[in-house]
């Protein structure tokens, strides 16, 4: 499992300003923040104006400060190429990302072809938005793979994102990303890679619940095949479930229960065959926000005290 730091984000108001006046001290807060992470996505947005230039200059900042690989996320073509230019191993980068449309799609593909890095590609087009189902996505997928083979593009480089939505926009989209994943993993020989944006999952729903229902997806995300997720890396608790389920090696009951829950999305089986102790409250709380996930039980923002 690849984990991606999601903290150097243009959306912070912070950053932004931190960005615009190339504050090495705030940015170097940041990147440290997320040493434990494999890469650190750097969003930038459109990188216009003030911020035009930015990517190279936050990629000597990561390269001199961290071990870090470095996920390029930029709707701007030249900004990235920016970038790759001077990323000392550009073909272990990721570029996040492309669409099915045009132009962004020939622009990534070529950038990620000349410089032979990972590419994202998210399962959705402009005339069928995101699909509502697993195999609306999956011939999206389909369709992106068969264009990225034209431009020789491998399989081993390609991360196809199943488009995570917030359980308080559409429950039951949940169920279909976890199936995305599924039928993704099962679908191309050789095999592709998925990844999510993990946070998406929760955004709408209370803060004291958001690393509650960001973390049980998570292990249901990794019973699926998740290979990669782009996360909040200040949520130790969260990597230390992703590392415990990497190496199979439960501390307590409660990693058993996540243990289970990965085997049971990983072999299709069924949440009322899950064992686990009515007694305690953190593991009811986990079955209930399973239920949830599954789109078993309505959400609610008190649905851990019903």
């Amino acid at each position: 499992m690849k984990l991606i730091g999601e903290n150097i984000h243009i959306i912070s108001n912070s950053l932004r300003n931190a960005l615009i006046n190339r504050d090495e001290t705030f940015v170097n807060n940041l990147i440290k923040l997320q040493k434990q992470m494999d890469y650190v996505d750097l969003n930038v947005g459109p990188a216009k104006g003030d911020l035009s230039g930015v990517l190279p200059w936050l990629c000597n900042l990561v390269e001199k400060e961290s071990d870090l690989k470095i996920s390029f996320d930029t709707t701007n073509a030249d900004e990235m190429r920016s970038g790759l230019n001077i990323c000392k191993n550009a073909s272990n980068a990721i570029i996040n990302s492309t669409s099915k449309d045009e132009p962004r799609f020939s622009a990534m593909t070529a950038l990620a072809a000349e410089y032979d890095c990972n590419l994202v590609a998210l399962t959705m087009g402009k005339e069928t938005g995101i699909p509502k189902t697993a195999d609306g996505r999956l011939e999206i997928a389909f369709e992106i793979y068969e264009n990225c083979l034209e431009k020789g593009i491998n399989n081993d480089k390609l991360y196809f994102d199943p488009l995570i939505l917030p359980i308080t926009v559409d429950q039951s989209q949940s169920k279909e990303a976890l199936h995305t994943i599924q039928m993704i993993k099962e679908s191309f020989d050789p095999p592709v890679k998925t990844l999510i944006g993990l946070s998406n999952i929760s955004n709408g729903s209370p803060s004291e619940l958001r690393p509650l229902i960001n973390r049980i997806f998570a292990v249901l995300a990794y019973g699926a095949g998740l290979d990669a997720a782009i996360i909040d890396a200040s949520d130790t608790e969260l990597i230390r479930i992703f590392k415990m389920l990497d190496c199979n090696s439960p501390q307590n009951e409660i990693d058993n229960l996540y243990l289970n829950l990965a085997k049971m999305i990983s072999e299709f089986g069924e949440l009322e065959d899950i064992e686990f102790d009515k007694n305690s409250i953190e593991q009811y709380n986990v079955i209930k926000t399973v239920e949830v996930l599954l789109d078993k039980k309505i959400y609610s923002n008190s649905f851990t005290q019903i």
